[in-house]
């Protein structure tokens, strides 16, 4: 059995978790709500994390647009995701949410968090 503590960041309460893992079976306690357990479980399961970067702005020198995946991507594609962004150049006007890269390593749309003009 291991045993395997954490921090959970689902809220500002920071609970501190113990997992103890047997194999695939998982007991989470520390928590003070379900999302605790869950977000322990995915931790270690299948780690995910938005991405927040920017982007170059091809028609304006030196500026950027601030980006963000729409949703969380699988944490092992972090990496990748970036090669992916800084190969790209964005064309203002952009609007937020307009998107920026589509279907990004299969996971999300990269899209613009802020107005450029």
């Amino acid at each position: 059995m291991e045993k395997i503590e954490m921090i959970c960041i689902n809220c500002p309460l920071g609970c501190s978790l113990t997992v103890e893992r047997n194999g695939e079976d998982f007991k989470v306690s520390g928590n003070t709500c379900p999302r605790g357990a869950k977000y322990a479980v995915e931790e270690l399961t299948h780690p995910v994390r938005t991405l927040t970067t920017t982007v170059a702005l091809a028609n304006r020198e030196g500026r950027y647009v601030n980006v963000k995946t729409s949703k969380p991507i699988s944490k092992e594609k972090l990496f990748e995701a970036m090669e992916i962004v800084n190969a790209t150049k964005a064309v203002a006007p952009i609007k937020i949410g307009d998107v920026i890269v589509e279907n990004m390593l299969g996971e999300a749309d990269l899209v613009a968090a802020a107005d450029v003009d």
